[in-house]
Order: C-alpha cells, then sequence, then structure tokens
C-alpha cells in the first residue's frame, strides 16, 4: 500500500493519498486521529500510521 511514496510522508502527500482538501488533511493530523510529528513547522507522517488510519477508518483492522 502506498508502496511509491517515502516512509516519511508530508501533508500535501497524505491530502493526494486520500483525495481530500488540504484543511481536512491538516485536520486529521492536528487532531491526533492521524499520528505525525512536526519538524519546524512541517508535519511529518510515517507512511506505516497512514496505513493504521486507513485501516481504522475503514474498520478492517483485526481485533486480537
Amino acid at each position: 500500500m502506498f508502496e511509491q511514496y517515502d516512509d516519511i510522508l508530508t501533508v500535501e502527500e497524505v491530502a493526494e493519498i486520500l483525495k481530500i482538501g488540504m484543511t481536512q488533511a491538516y485536520k486529521i493530523v492536528r487532531s491526533g486521529s492521524l499520528k505525525g510529528y512536526k519538524e519546524g513547522k512541517d508535519w511529518k507522517i510515517p507512511k506505516q500510521a497512514l496505513k493504521q488510519y486507513v485501516m481504522s477508518q475503514s474498520h478492517l483492522q483485526r481485533t486480537p
């Protein structure tokens, strides 16, 4: 999933991948629903965190 992207994503890339606007992408990251960290003024989102977010939002995540 998302193999063509680097391991660390920008908010712009997240918006592109999820096919949402930049405002919505920032809202998801700032709320903590999608885990990321700030480096200076830029958000960095691990690709693994985006995968987990997609799985949880689509209710495909396995429960132990």
